[in-house]
């Protein structure tokens, strides 16, 4: 799969806010990308709610990588503003595709973009408690979103979910997701060290 995690356009620095709407379309095609890999590995996962049930877990997930990921790259101050903008965009990719294929939902009932929030503040809580370094993700952050995806999957497939996250999906969608805030942000840098290269030079 192909990501574009460099800036082409140039000018002043991109803001955390930027950068997150950046690296939110990369988290979605990564997701796409997931769901189209266990479909071919045989994994029963249908268009419609199901679908999307899967999608926000998996987004879930990647999006607490994100910001564990930022930690190695940002203050605290702008990995605050990136998780925050990333989450919300997310959320709004996520509804504009459940709105279009499953409709908007009744008006006594939730968005999908606040089913998608509510669900992220849960589990983030989760999450927490697992670890993740330069490897990537634990063994037990891996196993948690196994677990969390069985209760989606049909039975044939519950026992098969977890060797798939450890051994195919979650090693790439990680090293993808990786690679794209990684581009984003060294274009930035470079960038900035253009700037202070022409700076010293005058």
């Amino acid at each position: 799969m192909r990501i574009k995690n460099q800036w082409f356009q140039s000018g002043k620095a991109k803001t955390p806010e930027q950068t997150a709407s950046a690296m939110a379309f990369i988290t979605w095609r990564v997701v796409q990308n997931t769901l189209k890999q266990m479909r071919s590995a045989k994994f029963d996962i249908d268009v419609g709610p199901q679908y999307f049930a899967v999608t926000r877990e998996m987004l879930a997930f990647l999006l607490q990588v994100c910001d564990r990921l930022a930690f190695e790259y940002m203050g605290p101050n702008d990995r605050v503003s990136f998780v925050h903008a990333l989450v919300v965009r997310v959320a709004e990719i996520l509804q504009e595709n459940e709105d279009s294929y499953l409709g908007s939902p009744p008006g006594d009932e939730a968005s999908h973009f606040d089913t998608f929030i509510d669900l992220y503040n849960e589990v983030a809580e989760h999450y927490a408690d697992f670890g993740c370094d330069a490897d990537g993700p634990d063994f037990a952050f891996v196993r948690y979103l196994g677990h969390r995806l069985e209760r989606l999957l049909p039975e044939k497939d519950r026992l098969w979910v977890i060797d798939q996250m450890m051994a195919a999906e979650v090693p790439q969608a990680v090293e993808l997701v990786r690679r794209g805030l990684s581009g984003l942000l060294d274009t930035e840098r470079q960038r900035s060290r253009r700037r202070g290269a022409a700076l010293a030079g005058e």
